[in-house]
């Protein structure tokens, strides 16, 4: 069975490899000390907010969430990066975090879930078309350095 809880202090290690192969799929490189902040960004609990899920008290998947206003209706939840291992995959885990950030967001009252994917993300996309809605909306991203 599948449980869900926020990341606390003994779960850094295994935070760390689910992070890095988050990033490795993603091919996004990530200095070592990003890792380190991120993790300590996580731990405050403020502005970003990380959760874990857990198979027989192993931590096999990650959620990190951030909340952020928006012009016309308050606030929305961005799930920024959601990862489980590979050897967990299909039980459930990526379903159990979505739907427990979504619990969070309802009770924060905010208006909106969303997150991305790259568009051949076949696996991911299997389960997402089946607790949202695909809106059309592409993403650029334009460099800043």
């Amino acid at each position: 069975m599948i449980e869900i809880a926020p990341l606390s202090p003994p779960d850094q290690s295994g935070w760390e490899v689910l992070a890095r192969g988050y990033k490795d799929f993603y091919q996004t490189f990530v200095p070592d000390s990003g890792y380190q902040d991120t993790w300590q960004r996580l731990m405050q609990n403020r502005e970003l907010h990380g959760f874990g899920a857990y198979l027989d008290g192993k931590l096999v998947g990650i959620a990190h969430i951030l909340f952020h206003t928006t012009v016309w209706v308050g606030e929305y939840c961005y799930l920024q990066d959601l990862f489980v291992d590979e050897r967990a995959r299909g039980q459930g885990a990526a379903r159990a975090l979505i739907d427990h950030v979504a619990a969070i967001a309802r009770k924060r009252g905010a208006a909106r879930l969303y997150w991305t994917t790259k568009q051949d993300n076949k696996t991911a996309r299997a389960l997402y078309d089946n607790l949202a809605s695909f809106n059309g909306f592409i993403r650029y991203d334009y460099p800043l350095v």
